[in-house]
């Protein structure tokens, strides 16, 4: 009993990081494009964060030096919480600009 509690911590954990991964690459996606926005950015990382289970959501968003930065953080609903139940991921990805031909 207790492995198979153990495999679903460890399934709810992992989906947590992939929850977080894909709303920081949606975030960072939207705040790269011409007219992307920190605020629509961070909007849309807490949507897609709180639909796939993630609490307590924090989105960081910053554009510098022609990167857009994202960092996404929550807690996972653990079953019991060892000090897993936080999670963080970041993504980064350059700054689209139009450029004359």
């Amino acid at each position: 009993m207790l492995v198979t509690l153990g495999i679903i911590q460890a399934g709810i954990w992992i989906h947590g990081h992939t929850v977080a991964e894909r709303a920081a690459d949606t975030a960072v996606d939207i705040a790269r494009g011409s007219y992307g926005t920190n605020a629509a950015a961070r909007e849309m990382a807490t949507t897609v964060a709180a639909a796939g289970g993630l609490r307590s959501v924090t989105v960081e968003v910053s554009m510098h030096d022609g990167r857009a930065d994202v960092t996404v953080s929550g807690e996972a609903p653990v079953m019991i919480d060892f000090g897993l139940g936080h999670i963080s991921e970041h993504a980064s990805a350059p700054l689209e600009r139009v450029s004359p031909p």
